[in-house]
């Protein structure tokens, strides 16, 4: 777990200081040019380095271990910064289109030839961020690894507009990549908030299915039944998992040992951090308040 943690958090360091770096050469740039397409993508760049910044932070703050008001540990803060950064990121990307458009309508001269000597510094800075974020593993990672490669087709896009501008005389060209970047950086910030708020709504881990698990446990030797399912994602990684097993009367308690070890084994390990299983006996009642099986009690008089 340390190996990890000191790899995910040298990942984030790096990339976080690559691009505040390229950050501040961009907006330079961005006036320089008169560029309305390379001042949204510092717009975006400001909002990637925020995010690299509060998840270099809040990933080392995640693996501090559980204390009496945080029973699970941190592991969530992980992913406040790339939900910070994301609402951020969209607040930041309606104002550049709100301009984007009017410069579509009234289109100005730009520096082409700087346009494009700017994206090809902008290419290196975001391919090297990228290549060393993008081989992590956190949601994170992921999703700050998005962001970064996002810039890099973007700068991509710029070069190609550009260059079409040193030959041609289209300023429009410059609005209409902003709009083009800006809608393309906006979907994917939707998208990836739609996993952070799975996580945060207690979801069910993705690719975890649960009527299956269910049933199998339910095939097991001695198990009459299942119920009180519950299973949800601390932080995209590690997920927690509880269930009431209810089981025949007659039952050993070897063969209920065998019972939690065979559910144990239906479990990816390294993924599922946290789990509990509660054994009832046929007939008894369940102590989140059912009756026997899970039916309600009948209440008295």
């Amino acid at each position: 777990m340390g190996g990890h943690h000191d790899h995910s958090s040298g990942n984030l360091k790096t990339a976080f200081f690559l691009n505040l770096s390229f950050t501040i050469i961009e907006i330079i740039g961005g006036l320089w040019t008169n560029s309305i397409a390379i001042l949204s993508d510092a717009v975006h760049d400001l909002g990637d380095s925020m995010s690299l910044g509060l998840a270099w932070y809040f990933d080392r703050l995640s693996h501090k271990g559980p204390n009496p008001q945080n029973t699970y540990g941190y592991r969530r803060y992980a992913l406040l910064g790339g939900l910070i950064t994301s609402i951020v990121l969209i607040l930041g990307l309606a104002f550049i289109l709100w301009h984007a458009v009017g410069r579509l309508l009234s289109p100005e001269a730009v520096n082409a030839p700087g346009m494009m000597a700017l994206a090809v510094v902008g290419i290196v800075f975001n391919g090297v961020a990228v290549l060393r974020v993008r081989k992590g593993s956190s949601l994170t990672e992921r999703v700050v690894s998005w962001h970064l490669l996002e810039d890099t087709l973007g700068w991509a896009a710029v070069l190609i507009g550009a260059g079409v501008m040193t030959i041609w005389d289209v300023p429009i060209i410059d609005p209409i990549l902003s709009i083009g970047i800006s809608l393309f950086i906006l979907w994917n910030v939707i998208r990836n908030l739609r996993q952070f708020f799975h996580v945060f709504l207690q979801i069910s881990p993705e690719g975890f299915d649960m009527e299956s698990f269910e049933r199998d446990i339910s095939s097991l030797p001695g198990v009459n039944s299942v119920h009180h399912c519950h299973s949800w994602s601390l932080d995209g990684e590690h997920h927690v998992l509880s269930a009431h097993l209810v089981m025949n009367q007659s039952v050993s308690r070897e063969e209920v040992v065998t019972v939690k070890e065979k559910v144990r084994e239906m479990l990816d390990t390294e993924k599922f951090v946290h789990l509990t299983l509660d054994v009832e006996l046929e007939g008894e009642a369940c102590v989140t308040g059912d009756g026997p099986h899970g039916i309600p009690p009948e209440l008295p008089g």
